[in-house]
């Protein structure tokens, strides 16, 4: 009865550390989401800064292109809505893998308990 248990305590386990790296994945990419977010404010913040006269070049490539002030702003503006849309979306994902890892533990924890409950019977038996 204790190798059953200790192979599905095993088994959890590994779910358990294959869903922290997923955690770990999860807040890397929310953090270079962040780091974009902070470098396109930056870029509107500029933006914002000039008018019709100033001239606007696009980076393409290794050729600068000129663009419309106006294009540059819309562009950057659904730069940061899409960004925050994915930061939105990456805090939810990580709020339910933070409730499917607290239930890992809880199970764990729980299998912990009936595995040396477990162990403890074969000793009494010998």
């Amino acid at each position: 009865m204790a190798e059953a248990i200790q192979k599905k305590l095993q088994s959890e386990l590994e779910k358990y550390q294959q869903m922290q790296k997923d955690v770990s994945k999860s807040m890397s990419a929310r953090q270079k989401l962040e780091a974009q977010l902070t470098e396109n404010n930056i870029v509107k913040e500029e933006l914002d800064m000039l008018d019709n006269q100033n001239t606007v070049y696009k980076l393409i490539g290794p050729v600068l292109v000129k663009q419309d002030l106006d294009e540059a702003k819309a562009t950057v503006a659904k730069r940061l809505e899409y960004i925050n849309g994915e930061i939105q979306r990456y805090e939810t994902l990580l709020k339910e893998m933070e409730k499917k890892s607290d239930q890992h533990r809880e199970v764990l924890s729980s299998l912990q308990q009936e595995y040396q409950r477990a162990q403890g019977r074969a000793v009494g038996k010998v």
